[in-house]
């Protein structure tokens, strides 16, 4: 009998020791996202769920559809567990194993999983390898009493969420490997998540003519012109600002010039530059449209400039997590069980941020993020340095999924 198998069957102390076990177990095999080779681990993972007696579906992408997100491999894992009749709701738990790389900083072992007051640390402990935990258990639990449910709930352990989830959450969608009612994606333990922001990644080439520095005006100054378009660019951030988001947690809309390249050398007019810009997009924005305004504002401030060209190329456009229809019910079922298990309500509210989930609304599945973490993602360090979960934020977090499942699943 393996280790995980051990403790399956016993009280709740048990059960949290082999969670923790299971947990510890995922986050020891390396998934940085860069570089994205990742198949390793859902090896393993797909190992340790076969050892809880589930059944894992291996799901791998082809290798030019990874390359094209800038990884090497990625293999998704889904159980399907059905109850009853199944006739009643199909509900997906999704998490995501890729990580972002360690960085430096660390006082621990990035890979460690070690254990310290009450806590786990490592990379991806918090984000998101613990909710591989809490929805496996939560799962199993309902496997072992499955008396009073019908419906059926799956796992969707995907590889790709710092790329944008398009050859995870999205593939398995698009390809009709599932088509659930409802799902919960990875999330904190005090706080239901029911909006979140999107983002638009644009790259700006600007093209001019290269000139000995010694007589600038034979050439086109390509970072001449970008200097306008960056002025225009900050104009727009303090117009943006001016607006609020009516969605609870979201504030105002945001734009940032991340990364900024080119030249050929000191004495020579630079003939090509390239902007990498990041707008964040509200729950009310449409990200086509924010993205042809933003196009129209680069290429009006170099209007009329002679000798320069301007290219904007979408890197990614992940829309915002938007509240659908039906959303509510989740909302009611995972308040209800976590002031039982937390003794206050989480509240419903939006972030500031993207994740994987908003495939599964852009599908016209009703999702909420919901799992184990503290009140912020700063509190956790998730992606800094010393990430970590508290023991207890994850046992608490189990039984609130474990008991909003059986409610939704409740036969009649």
């Amino acid at each position: 009998m393996s280790q995980v198998e051990a403790g399956v069957a016993g009280h709740d102390g048990e059960r949290l020791e082999r969670e923790v076990a299971f947990l510890k177990a995922v986050v020891r095999v390396p998934s940085d996202n860069p570089p994205g080779d990742c198949a390793a681990h859902a090896e393993v993972t797909g190992q340790l769920l076969e050892e809880l007696g589930f059944v894992v579906e291996r799901h791998p992408v082809p290798e030019p559809f990874v390359k094209t997100y800038g990884m090497k491999s990625v293999v998704n894992l889904v159980v399907r567990e059905r109850f009853g009749d199944a006739k009643g709701p199909v509900i997906a738990l999704n998490a995501h194993g890729d990580v972002v790389p360690p960085g430096e900083g660390w006082t621990f072992d990035p890979y460690g999983a070690e254990e310290k007051g009450g806590a786990i640390y490592g990379r991806g402990a918090a984000v998101s390898k613990s909710d591989f935990a809490t929805y496996a258990f939560a799962l199993l639990a309902l496997k072992q009493r499955p008396e009073g449910l019908d419906g059926t709930v799956e796992l969707h352990f995907t590889y790709d969420e710092e790329a944008g989830g398009f050859v995870g959450p999205k593939w398995l969608l698009e390809h009709g490997l599932s088509k659930p009612d409802y799902a919960l994606s990875a999330g904190f333990s005090y706080a239901v998540v029911v909006a979140h922001n999107g983002a638009l990644h644009l790259e700006i080439v600007v093209r001019g003519k290269q000139a000995h520095a010694a007589m600038p005006e034979t050439g086109a100054d390509a970072l001449e012109a970008t200097t306008a378009i960056l002025t225009a660019i900050y104009a727009e951030r303090k117009r943006l600002y001016g607006i609020t988001s009516p969605t609870p947690g979201i504030g105002s809309p945001k734009i940032t010039v991340g990364l900024i390249s080119g030249g050929i050398n000191t004495n020579v007019v630079p003939d090509r530059i390239s902007l990498r810009v990041d707008r964040r997009l509200t729950p009310e924005e449409d990200g086509e449209a924010v993205e042809a305004a933003l196009t129209a504002l680069v290429e009006k401030a170099v209007e009329g400039w002679d000798g320069i060209d301007i290219e904007c190329r979408r890197i990614i456009l992940a829309e915002p997590l938007r509240t659908l229809p039906g959303t509510e019910k989740l909302v009611e079922t995972l308040q209800k069980h976590a002031a039982d298990v937390l003794g206050e309500v989480p509240p419903a509210t939006a972030v500031p941020l993207y994740t994987d989930a908003r495939h599964y609304t852009a599908a016209g599945v009703p999702t909420v993020l919901y799992g184990a973490g503290p009140r912020s993602i700063l509190e956790a360090n998730a992606h800094a340095a010393d990430e970590h979960v508290r023991i207890s934020d994850l046992d608490k977090a189990t039984r609130i999924v474990e008991g909003a499942l059986r409610d939704l699943l409740k036969a009649g």
